[in-house]
């Protein structure tokens, strides 16, 4: 069983900064990618910024410049740091894990979720 709790949502005001964290726990064997995405209500989940274990980094252009992805591959963990937020970044913030679970001598190929956190960001 695999788990990635996310922390660090909130309310904040257009221009300001807040950071996301994740981490994944459980029986992991390797993890590949690991990724953001949002939903914002109405709309469908879109992927925010992911990251390999190379920390080769992908952005969607609305963030570019704004977000930073960053992980610790030693601790199963990764952060989003979000600066100058605007009103169009409100959203459920979801962590994502491109990994592979270890279950005695099995080996398992899975894409986990977090549970996803609140971004408000009030004009």
């Amino acid at each position: 069983q695999v788990q990635l709790v996310e922390s660090g949502g909130g309310l904040v005001q257009a221009g300001g900064s807040l950071r996301l964290s994740c981490a994944a726990s459980g029986s992991i064997f390797r993890i590949n990618a690991m990724g953001w995405y949002r939903q914002a209500p109405g709309k469908q989940r879109e992927l925010v910024a992911a990251i390999t274990t190379g920390s080769s980094t992908n952005y969607a252009d609305s963030v570019k410049g704004r977000f930073t992805i960053s992980r610790d591959n030693a601790k199963n963990t990764v952060a989003l740091q979000m600066n100058s937020l605007k009103p169009e970044d409100t959203a459920v913030y979801y962590c994502n894990a491109d990994l592979v679970s270890k279950s005695g001598s099995s080996y398992k190929a899975t894409n986990s979720w977090g549970q996803g956190t609140q971004v408000t960001v009030s004009s």
